[in-house]
């Protein structure tokens, strides 16, 4: 949590927070769909279906930070005071960008994951 000085200097807005996360929102839910899609074209069963979801979710999660939220991190200066995964600044919490898009997408995976595997096995 920043402390008091720090959110004097760079003030966080709650209603940017709330853009961010509705933006990661919207990027989990469609590549949660897409990848139901491509595991029901792949065939995929049981546990590695659901291995494959988390996996390629963590990934989009892994990408999105390497392509958006790291570049403006670093270059503002965090200068050792923040661990190098701190997401703190763009998101409500790490939990909330590093692992809330596998509930968030879960159901429409599941969806299209059996819509697809049902249209290519039949």
């Amino acid at each position: 949590m920043p402390s008091e000085r720090e959110l004097q200097i760079s003030p966080v807005v709650q209603e940017s927070l709330m853009h961010n996360s509705r933006t990661l929102n919207n990027l989990q839910s469609l590549t949660a769909s897409l990848f139901g899609i491509s595991a029901g074209v792949l065939g995929l069963e049981s546990y590695a279906g659901f291995l494959y979801y988390v996996a390629l979710s963590l990934l989009t999660a892994v990408l999105f930070y390497v392509v958006r939220v790291a570049p403006t991190s670093l270059a503002s200066g965090g200068k050792g005071k923040k661990a190098p995964l701190d997401t703190s600044r763009y998101f409500r919490g790490a939990y909330d960008f590093w692992a809330g898009g596998l509930m968030n997408g879960f159901a429409g995976f599941v969806l299209t994951w059996t819509l697809f595997y049902g249209l290519v096995r039949a």
